[in-house]
């Protein structure tokens, strides 16, 4: 069966669709193609809370082209859905109509508890051993979603607008990554004994592809202090040109690596594995359960 998702972030809009099989009495999604595009629509909300004519079309051109790929890849069902920028942009109903009118897709906006939610039904560590706990990490643009996963169990899934854009920006108070670092603190305290990060995001998953590790195996937080001051130390076009980043990844990578930091830090969690999951793998997910539960698919 074939299916798709549409995530619409505040850096970046993805299209990914993926085959779901059911082989040896378990689902498996294979990756068919991921297309990206380099939206930005964090940095018109956050600042003006309106989303501009301009990103507009670019939003509307773009969703047009997913639809046309839907079309070559004969995909039956879709999930799309928007996070932080759209959350916070006044005019967000009215884009999504115009989109919905224009293409025949719907768009919901999603709440950050959501977010993490669907991030969460990758249950990366359900295959993991039982003898850490694990807190899920994602970084966007706009937010940072966490999920903390221990002894066998969901124990808290949390939104923080703490996002690489918001910081470039300058709009993350002190008194913000003070209320994170309180929370984080508070809620892992009872099971601080070997916590493991899992990091998603495009931005993590850079930091992994560089750092020449191989997959499954996690990277450290000291790696990600020595990358935050490698990259802090150079200009944006040398990060471009020496780490050979695009303009809308090098400029966001320093503050996603502030966050992974902190995050691992105040939960002590000293590894994090990157299996290069996202939302828009979470929303496929969903989207097949959904399938099940309406009797749609049998397995």
């Amino acid at each position: 069966m074939r299916l798709a998702a549409i995530d619409i972030g505040s850096n970046a809009a993805r299209l990914l669709i993926s085959d779901a099989s059911f082989n040896n009495g378990k689902t498996e999604f294979n990756k068919i193609n991921l297309v990206r595009v380099p939206l930005r629509l964090g940095f018109d909300v956050f600042e003006k809370k309106k989303i501009s004519p301009e990103k507009t079309d670019m939003i509307l051109h773009t969703i047009k082209a997913y639809k046309h790929l839907l079309d070559a890849y004969e995909v039956k069902y879709l999930k799309a859905a928007a996070t932080s920028a759209m959350r916070d942009a006044e005019n967000a109903a009215e884009i999504i109509g115009e989109v919905e009118r224009e293409t025949g897709i719907r768009i919901e906006i999603i709440s950050g508890g959501d977010e993490a939610s669907l991030i969460y039904e990758n249950h990366v560590a359900e295959k993991l051993d039982k003898d850490h706990s694990y807190l899920y990490i994602d970084v966007g643009g706009g937010s940072t979603e966490l999920t903390f996963f221990a002894e066998g169990k969901l124990v808290f899934k949390e939104s923080f607008n703490i996002g690489t854009i918001r910081l470039l920006k300058g709009q993350v108070t002190d008194g913000q990554w003070e209320n994170m670092k309180e929370y984080i603190k508070r809620e892992t305290r009872a099971h601080t004994n070997d916590i493991i990060a899992i990091g998603s995001g495009g931005n993590i998953n850079k930091i992994f592809s560089l750092s020449k590790r191989k997959e499954g195996k996690p990277l450290t937080l000291d790696m990600l202090k020595d990358y935050y001051k490698e990259f802090s130390n150079f200009s944006l076009e040398d990060r471009m040109q020496l780490y050979k980043l695009r303009e809308d990844r090098a400029d966001v990578i320093v503050p996603a690596l502030q966050i992974y930091i902190n995050t691992m830090r105040w939960a002590n969690a000293l590894e994090i594995y990157v299996p290069k999951i996202g939302l828009a793998d979470g929303l496929i997910q969903h989207l097949y359960e959904d399938l099940k539960r309406k009797g749609l698919v049998t397995a």
